[in-house]
């Protein structure tokens, strides 16, 4: 599930990025040039490999043995012109020589790699989420088809190598107690969904489909959960959802998706006003 074009604060329009791997532009998120480690990363030149990929979904289910945060492992990792959320589903088709290599090597371990975000603009974050592969198939050309779910959020580190494929050290990284130890969490979750339906509704209004009660979109979910989830049906807005991802306080993620699908409610409320008064417009 996706919402409508999203109207972030201009307070909170972004949280201060640091790409670890590339500070500059580079010409294109999947055929960066050779500069796109940052240098006290970059231990030998490379372009990241190309893939083709959708917009993810939210899975119901989610792991709870998540790794501790003090853990660095090594991850071979994906740069993408998306972000991947835990929780999230994601659909992938691997083409690329290399990445197919990476694939068999993947088959016979645990099926683990990461992905992490990468545009023209801001270049590649250092923080991105596990993709576990769930499903695959594999072509007679030697392409696959693949479905991945995502797992727990990590930081980069270092630079293992960067051929034939980028494999980092990670360090993961887990939702701190809030500042505010009387923060309700259920609460502001409810909030959110809350302001969630009413844009959903607003959105078929305007969209000319028949109105009707929006599901439950909490499913059950605990609130840092749920913020995931909200922060996945965010598409159309990666940095934001990259700023999303990063927050390390499941209260201030809330309250930022509370800002942005409130900022977005009273756009579509003037808009739907304005509908009603010229219906041709």
């Amino acid at each position: 599930m996706a919402l409508p074009q999203l109207i972030p604060s201009p307070s909170s329009s972004s949280l201060p990025h640091k790409p670890t791997f590339n500070p500059n532009p580079i010409p294109s998120p999947l055929n960066p040039n050779p500069n796109f480690l940052s240098p006290h990363l970059r231990r030998r030149r490379q372009r990241p490999g190309s893939l083709r990929c959708s917009a993810s979904s939210f899975s119901e289910r989610h792991p709870t043995n998540q790794p501790k945060s003090d853990d660095v492992v090594e991850l071979p990792i994906f740069p993408l012109p998306l972000v991947l959320f835990p929780g999230a589903i994601l659909p992938l088709q691997i083409f690329e020589f290399r990445y197919r290599i990476m694939m068999h090597s993947l088959l016979q371990t645990d099926l683990r790699f990461g992905v992490i975000y990468n545009d023209a603009v801001s270049g590649t974050a250092d923080v991105g989420c596990v993709g576990e592969v769930v499903k695959h198939e594999r072509l007679v050309d030697d392409r696959f088809f693949l479905i991945c779910k995502g797992q727990e959020r990590f930081r980069v580190t270092d630079l293992v190598r960067t051929k034939p494929y980028l494999v980092a050290e990670v360090q993961w990284l887990e939702d701190r107690p809030s500042n505010d130890g009387e923060e309700d969490l259920e609460a502001l979750a409810s909030e959110v969904e809350s302001y969630m339906k009413d844009v959903i509704r607003l959105s078929n209004r305007l969209g000319g489909k028949p109105e009707k009660d929006v599901q439950d979109l909490r499913r059950n979910l605990f609130p840092t959960l749920f913020s995931f989830f909200v922060g996945s049906t965010f598409e159309g807005a990666p940095r934001e959802q990259q700023a999303l991802l990063e927050l390390e306080d499941t209260a201030a993620r809330l309250k930022r998706e509370k800002e942005t699908l409130r900022n977005t409610l009273n756009y579509l409320t003037a808009a739907s006003a304005v509908k009603d008064v010229f219906p041709s417009v």
